[in-house]
Order: C-alpha cells, then structure tokens, then sequence
C-alpha cells in the first residue's frame, strides 16, 4: 500500500517538475524473472524516485546508509524495503555489507527486483564513473540465473524546472550462477568480467563525451539538426551520441573543420529557429492561451514567492553540487506548496468554511494554468523576437549529416566514438 501510494505521489510530482517524461525500452525488462537495474546516477534522489515510480516492476534499492538516518527519507526508504549499503566514504563501517549483499540476494532470489547504482555516487561528470563491483557479485552469487538490465536516466537540464527526462532501459545481460567461497563471494576474474560487461552496455544507454563544452556543444548541433522539433528522447539521446562520435572523429582527425563547425553552430541561437511546425502549434495554441491568461496571472502572482523561495533553497542548499539541485527543487515544492495552500484555505475558512474549500481547489488549479500559460508565452516570445535563421540551421545540419558519411566510410578499427 505504502509503495504503490508512493509511486503515485512520486509519478506525479515527476510529471509537474518536467514537462517531459518518456519511457524506452520497456519491452527488454523480464516480467517474473529476477531483475537487477544497474542505473547511472546523474541526478541525486531523483534518480531512485524515477525507478520508484516509473519502472515496470516493484522495485528494492541498494542505498547508502545515511540516509536512513535522514526523518523523512530513512521512513520512506525501510516502507520500500530499500536495502543499506555501507561505504567508507560516509565515515561508516564497511561489514554490515555482507548482510546487505544477503539481503540483496535474498530479494533476486524470490524473483524480486533491486537497483543499484554501480558508480557508487551521485555526479555530474560528462563520463560515466569507475563501476564498483557490487552489482557483478550480487548476480553471481545469488544461486539463480539473474537478468542485469542497464538503466539509462538521461536529462536535457536536470536541474531545470519543467525540462525532459528519459528512462531507457538496454538489453538485458543474463548472468549464470557461480559457486562462492565460505565468505559468499565469487571468483574474482568473473565480478571484474561482468563488471566491465555492465560498463559497456550502460554506456549504451547513456551519453558521454570527454568534457562539459562537448557536451553543450552537442546539445546545440543536435537542436539545430531537429529544428526546434519536438522528437522522442530516445532519439535525441541517440543523435547527441552519434555528434559525440562526430565531435571526436573531427578532433582527431580534421580540428580545422571542427572549429569551423563550432563556431557556426555558437553564432545559430537555436532558440531563434522557429519552424513552420511550430509557427501552426502556437497559433494553435495561442487563442486559448490568451482566454486563460488572466486567470494565470493570478496563479502566477500567487505562486511566484514560493517559487523564489525554493529557487533560493536550491541555491544556498545544493552547495554547488548540480545533481542535488533539482532534488532540493522537489522536494522543497512537495511540502512548500501544499503548506502553502492549506495555509491560504485556513484564513479563507475563517471567514467561511465554504470559501476554505474553495481555496483548497481553485489555488492549486490557478497555479497549474499559470504553468502551461507562462510557458506558451516564453515559448512564442522567444521566438516572435527574433529572426528566422532555418537557413543557418540547414547547413549546419548539411555538415553534420557530412560528418556522419565521413564516418560511415571509417573503418571497424577506426574512432567511431566516445
């Protein structure tokens, strides 16, 4: 009852933060086999809340020990039957993790499902981190055949409110049991063989490049090259990986034609662009934006303190971490908004417990038609302001899609990408 309630309360916080959700690769997870999700970690507690509510199946997590000290989230996590792992980095002994491996394999072994995140941390580094072993030694030794499904969580601006996140789930990788010593642990060479084996294919289902600046650089090229489309995440995550292979095939092998191409893509404001598709969805959408736009500067005035309140927690909260930003985000929104609306109902329902009742429904209805209304505006704004530049954009993506035949042509031994 506590999870599925969870779940929910989770599903639609998620749907509130971001204005995009997208699920791929749904069909690879096995529906009664036992399942272990190995899942990067780009985005702090928002990772395992997107598990939570989003994956297929019931999900354990694997999940350092000190936040089941945390009042709220060490509840949250026992109700979920998440599981305690101890590392040194948290000042904590490392022996209660054979217990928490038998926990683990205990749940595998009744047909269950755990997550766990092999790079051992949260971060916002452009690669995927060194993966610690845990997940290879679970499998291996759980007696059982077990499935190990890579888990990419992709954010086209993690700590922006109301961006796009993906959950792409990869192909499974099934691992036969393997006898363990009189400690239950497995041979070494075969948790370093799986591990490298999860390495490779959670870097399938993820991007990666050698630094920020590529990464932003990709993120422009492959808006320029959908033209402020709208297209599935799925897909946009495999174009920014293929401007990956591209950006490292030019740095290695033609840097002129890479500055060249950079420099153009820096001169497009992509946000400029404004396709003809998106010149009829905002026409479509701008008579009843403008009908609702009273009512959402209400909703806007009446949220907009919050709003800089947890904008301000965020910031002075975070300590310069951005993985942790958009978890201050909800979690701050979660309790902030609500406190908020019933504080409003309370004073309304002194005057009349009828208006207290209203308060209690039109409030958060008036903050929700302030979100679509501001973010249509913004929208056509940016767009109505500036100048047309789809002629850039199209030989921006000529070069690009030049690129890609240069690289077709690569030999197997050749770079082919990050």
């Amino acid at each position: 009852m506590i999870r599925r309630a969870a779940a929910a309360m989770v599903r639609l916080v998620a749907k509130i933060f971001f204005r995009r959700i997208e699920l791929a690769g749904v069909e690879r997870v096995p529906q009664s086999a036992p399942v272990i999700f190995a899942v990067n970690h780009p985005n702090a507690l928002i990772d395992p809340l997107f598990l939570l509510g989003f994956a297929p199946r019931p999900v354990s997590f694997l999940a350092k020990a000190p936040l089941f000290r945390l009042p709220l989230i060490g509840w949250l996590a026992r109700a979920l039957d998440a599981i305690p792992v101890y590392r040194r980095q948290d000042n904590v002994s490392t022996a209660g993790n054979r217990e928490t491996f038998a926990r683990a394999r205990d749940v595998l072994q009744r047909g269950g499902v755990i997550a766990i995140f092999p790079e051992g941390t949260t971060h916002s580094d452009p690669r995927l981190r060194e993966l610690k072993t845990g997940a290879a030694r679970i499998a291996l030794g759980a007696s059982i055949r077990v499935n190990i499904v890579p888990t990419g969580l992709y954010y086209t601006a993690k700590q922006t409110f109301r961006s796009s996140a993906l959950v792409y789930f990869g192909t499974p990788i099934a691992v036969e049991p393997e006898p363990v010593d009189e400690n239950g642990e497995p041979r070494q060479e075969s948790v370093e063989r799986l591990t490298s084996a999860i390495e490779r294919a959670l870097a399938d289902v993820t991007l990666q490049a050698d630094s920020h600046a590529a990464l932003e650089l990709i993120a422009d090229a492959e808006r320029i090259f959908t033209a402020g489309e709208d297209v599935a995440l799925a897909r946009e995550l495999e174009l920014r990986k293929q401007f990956v292979a591209g950006y490292t095939y030019l740095r290695e092998h033609d840097p002129g034609r890479l500055t060249v191409l950079e420099s153009k893509i820096r001169q497009v404001d992509v946000e400029s662009g404004f396709s003809p598709t998106r010149r009829a969805e905002a026409r479509r959408h701008i008579s009843s934006t403008l009908l609702l736009a009273p009512l959402g500067i209400i909703g806007a005035i009446i949220h907009w303190p919050i709003y800089r309140l947890i904008g301000l927690l965020a910031m002075h909260l975070s300590s310069n971490e951005d993985e942790m930003v958009a978890t201050i985000k909800a979690i701050s929104g979660m309790v902030l908004y609500p406190l908020m609306w019933i504080a409003l109902a309370v004073i309304a329902g002194f005057y009349r417990f009828e208006w207290g009742l209203i308060v209690l429904i039109v409030v958060p209805l008036l903050g929700y038609i302030a979100l679509i209304t501001t973010e249509t505006f913004d929208a056509i704004a940016a767009r109505v302001r500036k100048p047309d530049l789809l002629a850039q954009q199209q030989e921006i993506r000529e070069e690009i899609l030049s690129v890609a035949k240069s690289m077709s042509s690569l030999s197997p031994g050749a770079p082919s990408g990050a």
